[in-house]
């Protein structure tokens, strides 16, 4: 199978890398920086460049790029698709790329899927893009309704081959309203984490908590705004019940009440081991 990669950075050149690790399709590459591209085909990564000459023989083109990127690129390039082809999107949110995306993947013979990998790191970049990082992670797609079982199964297949642990198929909205928690809204409290001044001082006084709540205070601004707005009314809701739940901690932290902090404190606990339970089951 030829596979295009529109996107070489962190996931774009992870799935290009797991790709050539784990199967035997050949990848064609684009990325909007010809040194990311260079850099893929000089390690192998990249069989050869993925344009308008050979974009219509991909029978799969992964596009990891931002959300408004992915619709300019697939829209651009719908006529260049081959009948039949599968387009997967890697971005952070689906309400928005479906909505604009499935109308042209039928208006123009092609399936096109929503997709996330729940995997990442807080660098980006080619350089910083591996193989295994995908290794035992789930896959998230949103499909369309008729979209049939064989297509399903081709991209199924398709990601497990490359490293994944499970895909999940989900709906675009679903996908957006539980992302906004457990992905987006653990951003924003990351990078509003490190803010206190006393983090100058963290030095020799931290160990895994601290690493865990702040590893992704270090983000891609610009990417994370975009993906942010897209998700604003799910994202507020989550912000909003965090504000809310902290303020009890607030309030029984001033009134000295020790008996609603321990009554909180449990309540906490309860709630993420049931949380933890409802994720096995599934």
């Amino acid at each position: 199978m030829k596979i295009g990669v529109v996107g070489l950075g962190l996931i774009g050149g992870s799935m290009a890398k797991a790709i050539k690790e784990n199967t035997k399709h050949t990848v064609l590459a684009y990325d909007i920086k010809e040194s990311e591209y260079l850099a893929a085909e000089l390690v192998g990564t990249a069989d050869g460049r993925l344009d308008d000459s050979t974009l219509g023989e991909c029978d799969a083109v992964i596009v990891s790029a931002y959300p408004q990127g992915t619709i300019d690129y697939v829209k651009s390039n719908a006529k260049k698709f081959r009948k039949g082809a599968l387009v997967i999107d890697c971005g952070g949110t689906k309400e928005k790329v479906c909505s604009e995306l499935y109308p042209t993947a039928d208006e123009n013979g092609f399936e096109f899927i929503g997709g996330h990998p729940m995997a990442g790191t807080q660098f980006s970049g080619f350089s910083h893009s591996r193989a295994n990082l995908f290794k035992g992670a789930t896959m998230l797609l949103a499909a369309q309704d008729s979209t049939s079982i064989e297509t399903r199964e081709k991209a199924r297949d398709l990601f497990l081959s490359i490293g994944f642990g499970r895909v999940q198929f989900t709906t675009p909205e679903n996908h957006d309203k539980v992302i906004g928690f457990t992905s987006q809204l653990t951003h924003v409290i990351s990078n509003a984490y490190v803010k206190s001044p006393t983090a100058l001082q963290q030095k020799g006084f931290s160990a895994g908590s601290y690493k865990d709540l702040s590893r992704v205070a270090k983000l891609n601004e610009k990417m994370w705004a975009e993906l942010f707005l897209e998700n604003k009314e799910n994202l507020l809701f989550e912000i909003d019940t965090l504000i809310k739940n902290l303020q009890e901690y607030s309030d029984a932290l001033r009134d000295e009440n020790e008996q609603k902090l321990i009554e909180i404190l449990a309540d906490g606990t309860q709630k993420k081991e049931r949380a933890d339970k409802g994720a096995q089951s599934h």
